[in-house]
């Protein structure tokens, strides 16, 4: 059975049909409790009256015994009812015969053998002593049982013809009714198989419909959710691909135009186009080594987490471009475990050594290279790596497009140098270790990065 509708419609058939059998059952069982209980309640009083009338008709105590049995016998005739009668001593004085054959058919400690409807043996006693036995007879006015209930299945005597059709009938009424439920069920969940049949099939940007607020309903949502990242992922990886065979053009054409004239060249310009060589190798080793820590962020690559000294950190990165280092808003007795965070070292000296170099480049005014500032600031919960130049500044329209892959800055591309990954690796690290990275203007001329860092995972 391979539809899951059938399957689902099925099972709540068969539920239903379970419930609806045990309900029959517990109702028929409570229904014949209590007709038993009336039943016996009516037999009682009836033969409580009886032995009143009998009372009445019989001859006194103090009458010969052979006229009480007379007497006893010509009630217990007419009635149909087997009777029996005991002085006050408990002797019998007399019985009817089908007393007697029951009694002998019955003795004491014998518990019958027609189930609940066997028969009681009713006494009363009267006043002047004596004690009436009466024996309900099957076959007596007094003793008529209810009919029993109609049956119908025979492997279900208890069930009646009554309580199955209408349980029959509500049986259909729901089978039916459960069926188009089933259906608009599995009919969103082929939907959206055929949704994520489409989306493999290289229509990246196609969406299944949300319907509903249940499971299949968030099953639809999570699929639109990964499809977004999956269509980001691609399109990134795509640009990444496409910017990169763009980017590396230029080194390679220059490569191949030293190489040319490398054969026709004095030894001072052979040197030079040597030195050309070096720095458009160095250039494409960056630009690869760029593109491939793109690619393992974008895929997200498990990070490598420890204990870090950011201002360690700081400090050594700083070095390489006479940067300095200031501790603001951070306690001295806090210093050392303040500014420890557990990060991926590695890719945080390279967002931080990418912010430095982009500093250094841009942060050039017309009386030559300006110094650079680092800030660590400490705030709650989190801690800033703040880099600060006094280079021309970014426009406010251009500072978020300056974190995207290959984008540069318009006049700056050429002559500062570099292939427009630095600052998309920053955001993409700051990212992974649940920061942000952001573009201000600095008090008196120039930019401000700021990177922030969660410090949930910094030692207490």
């Amino acid at each position: 059975m391979r539809s899951l509708t059938l399957r689902i419609y099925l099972a709540v058939v068969a539920v239903l049909l379970l419930f609806a059998l045990g309900a029959a059952w517990l109702a028929q069982r409570n229904l014949d409790h209590d007709r038993e209980h009336l039943r016996r309640g009516m037999v009682h009083e009836r033969y409580e009256a009886l032995g009143e009338l009998i009372e009445n008709s019989l001859p006194a105590a103090s009458e010969p015994q052979a006229s009480q049995a007379q007497a006893l016998l010509e009630l217990s005739k007419r009635l149909r009812v087997p009777l029996a009668l005991e002085d006050a001593q408990g002797k019998r004085l007399a019985s009817s015969p089908p007393f007697e054959e029951w009694t002998k058919r019955n003795p004491p400690g014998h518990h019958g053998e027609h189930g609940p409807f066997e028969p009681l043996v009713y006494k009363h006693t009267w006043a002047d002593g004596r004690t009436l036995l009466l024996l309900p007879s099957p076959k007596g006015m007094m003793g008529i049982r209810p009919p029993p209930p109609p049956q119908w299945l025979p492997f279900m005597p208890w069930l009646p013809v009554n309580l199955l059709v209408v349980l029959l009938l509500l049986f259909m009424a729901v089978a039916l009714g459960a069926w188009p439920v089933a259906r608009h069920l599995t009919r969103r969940l082929k939907a959206l198989r055929l949704g994520v049949e489409h989306f493999g099939d290289g229509h990246l940007q196609h969406r299944v419909e949300v319907q509903g607020k249940d499971e299949v309903a968030d099953l639809a949502r999570s699929f639109n959710e990964a499809a977004e990242r999956i269509e980001s992922l691609v399109t990134a990886h795509r640009s990444l691909l496409a910017n990169a065979s763009h980017e590396l053009r230029s080194p390679l054409a220059r490569l191949k135009m030293a190489v040319s004239l490398m054969s026709d060249a004095t030894p001072e310009r052979s040197q030079q186009l040597q030195n050309e060589i070096h720095q458009d190798i160095r250039e494409l080793d960056e630009l690869v080594e760029e593109v491939l820590l793109a690619s393992r962020l974008d895929a997200q690559a498990p990070l490598n987490l420890r204990p870090v000294d950011v201002a360690g950190l700081l400090v050594e990165e700083g070095q390489h471009v006479q940067a300095q280092v200031h501790l603001d808003a951070v306690p001295l007795s806090q210093v050392p475990d303040a500014l420890t965070l557990m990060a991926d070292e590695k890719l945080l000296r390279r967002a931080v050594r990418n912010l430095l170099e982009n500093a250094r480049r841009y942060g050039v005014s017309s009386d030559g290279p300006a110094p650079v500032d680092v800030h660590l600031v400490l705030r709650e919960g989190w801690l800033d790596v703040v880099v600060e130049d006094r280079g021309p500044g970014v426009p406010p329209a251009q500072r978020e497009r300056i974190f995207e892959p290959f984008y540069r800055l318009p006049g700056h591309a050429e002559h500062a140098g570099g292939v427009g990954l630095g600052l998309s690796l920053v955001r993409q690290i700051a990212a992974r270790h649940g920061g942000q990275v952001r573009c201000e203007d600095r008090e008196g001329g120039g930019s401000r990065f700021v990177i922030s860092l969660p410090r949930q995972g910094a030692r207490s």
